[in-house]
């Protein structure tokens, strides 16, 4: 008995690919179809076989089956296999693997089926095998986005702008593309000249017409400008879009995304929330989110976000940062193993090695940290990664290296404030380069003068240099404007450094009324405590020096994240 081929295509329309496939295969072992005789029956049979397999993920599966559906293809009496060809040249029908009413066999979409499970697969060199293989020509929209990003995967950054502009030229508003063209190094300008060539069969008006506020081409402005660590520009133009797109999640999560780069961290935290707000089941950027909860030692909220994160989607990298994030006070070893995960799921996936570098820097392997963050780096350079790499050289005693790199940063972002205070933490780190590191710490608090990454580096300088008075000064004139826990702490440890200890027990205090989780402010009141009652503190474990005096770099490791 015949097996109807359009029931399975009616299955597969309707998301039923359990029993689709099922079906499929007693529509593959139909004796009324002779492979012999009906070669062509028998491919397009296959293909909804392998239809169904790849809807139930079960890429390898599939991959076998549209690969004996094109050997039985390629055995198709010659006008069999034109008369199929000319019929295809006329179908609208889509190339994408969602799309299931095969009528004929058309040779590139199987292609680019096979491509998209070895894609799913993480294969990048078999997806690309078959990718090659279709004319370019042939390619449509959906073939041009995989085509391009299995080329920026396998690093052949050319082969991948010519294939995201041919997107744009398909479609103006692929979004992920304008984004990849930024970050591969595309100006806004051509970006934008892209769309003037969309043909006017795509799209129902040309597009200078489609929006007069032009918000996509504003769109591009912030995307070039944040690849091009114009940070403060990338804002801009995304506060503009979130006036015209009120509470828009995208942009929303742009803009935090930058701030949490830059250190604006509070503002992150805000606006981080607000999204899950608008949308508790979200899941991009959120392991940034994790990393600055960290970084304000709000552990009740890291938890309940990691909890949540879990009941979404346990298979994505974010979340797996977000557990390395949650283990580092606990297990560094298991948090660095999640962090290895995440990069093993995505190996684009930049924090990810953000993380990995600061594990591994903190667990005293600088060595390995620098290979973290230079393969960040060549993901996208941005402030952390820098941050990261000049770190990890520093704790290597690799200063050379440590002071190209910040040379580095400098030239890719020559006003960053935070790029000075990486070129004066190099040449603090040797007594002969103090007086240096003095000059771009003041010169940082120049161009950004509430920035208390710098001033604190700065008060370290004045109390390594035996100026504990000045040190007091500059971290109190920030008090009136700043009611911030990590401005006490070191308050508290300049006021400790010249036995003041009534006035560091009074800056303890303040930073945990604040931030009652702050774990520098409680290391640091429990050796006060000793030090008052005449205890030594480091009398009964010889590890409590070393955790106390390394708080100043858990700050530098805050900053990099």
């Amino acid at each position: 008995m015949e097996i109807p081929k359009d029931q399975i295509t009616t299955l597969l329309d309707h998301g039923l690919y359990s029993s689709a496939q099922m079906l499929g295969c007693f529509l593959v072992s139909s004796s009324a179809v002779n492979a012999e005789t009906s070669p062509h029956l028998k491919a397009e049979n296959l293909i909804l076989l392998g239809d169904a397999l790849f809807r139930e993920r079960e890429y390898r599966r599939a991959i076998h089956t549209y690969k004996q559906a094109l050997q039985y293809y390629k055995i198709v009496p010659k006008q069999n296999s034109t008369s199929s060809r000319s019929s295809l040249s006329t179908s609208n029908r889509s190339s994408s693997p969602n799309s299931f009413n095969v009528s004929t066999i058309n040779e590139s979409e199987v292609k680019y089926k096979i491509a998209s499970c070895y894609f799913a697969l993480s294969d990048i060199k078999a997806a690309l095998v078959e990718m090659e293989g279709i004319p370019s020509k042939a390619r449509n929209l959906q073939m041009s986005l995989l085509m391009a990003k299995l080329y920026r995967n396998s690093r052949h950054n050319r082969g991948a702008v010519a294939c995201y502009k041919e997107c744009l030229r398909h479609c103006p508003f692929v979004i992920e593309a304008i984004t990849a063209l930024a970050e591969l190094g595309a100006t806004a300008k051509d970006i934008i000249s892209l769309f003037a060539q969309t043909p006017n069969r795509s799209v129902k008006a040309p597009f200078d017409h489609i929006d007069s506020s032009r918000w996509l081409q504003r769109y591009v402005e912030a995307q070039c400008c944040i690849a091009s660590n114009d940070y403060k520009g990338g804002l801009e133009h995304f506060a503009e879009l979130l006036q015209r797109f009120p509470n828009n999640i995208h942009i929303l999560l742009e803009i935090a995304k930058v701030e949490a780069i830059i250190g604006k961290n509070d503002e992150a935290i805000m606006n981080f929330e607000k999204v899950r707000l608008i949308d508790p089941y979200i899941l991009t950027y959120m392991d940034e989110y994790a990393m600055l909860l960290k970084v304000k030692c709000d552990y009740p909220k890291l938890n309940q976000l990691v909890h949540d994160l879990l009941s979404i989607d346990h298979t994505r990298p974010e979340v797996f940062v977000a557990l390395s994030v949650l283990w580092e006070r606990k297990d560094e070893r298991a948090a660095l193993s999640n962090a290895e995960k995440s990069i093993r799921i995505d190996e684009r996936h930049i924090p990810g090695y953000i993380m990995k570098g600061n594990l591994l820097l903190s667990m005293k392997r600088p060595e390995a940290a620098v290979i973290a963050f230079r393969l960040a780096q060549e993901l996208r350079p941005d402030l952390r990664s820098y941050q990261g790499l000049v770190h990890s050289y520093i704790a290597s005693l690799k200063v050379k290296e440590a002071l190209y790199a910040a040379r580095g940063a400098m030239k890719t972002m020559p006003q960053s404030a935070k790029v000075l205070k990486l070129v004066g933490d190099v040449h603090s780190s040797n007594a002969g380069g103090r007086e240096k590191a003095k000059k771009f710490y003041e010169s940082a608090l120049r161009l950004e003068p509430g920035y208390l990454g710098a001033a604190f580096a700065l008060a370290e300088l004045h109390v390594i240099e035996g100026r504990n008075g000045e040190a007091v000064s500059l971290l109190e004139r920030y008090l009136k404007d700043w009611a911030d826990d990590s401005l006490h702490v070191k308050l508290a440890q300049v006021f400790a450094a010249t036995n003041m200890l009534q006035e560091a027990l009074s800056h303890y205090e303040a930073a945990l009324r604040i931030n009652s989780q702050n774990e520098a402010a409680k290391k640091g009141l429990e050796r006060l405590e000793k030090q008052m009652k005449g205890v030594d503190p480091d009398a009964p474990e010889e590890d409590e020096e070393n955790e106390a005096e390394d708080v100043d770099g858990d700050q530098e490791e805050a900053e990099l994240l």
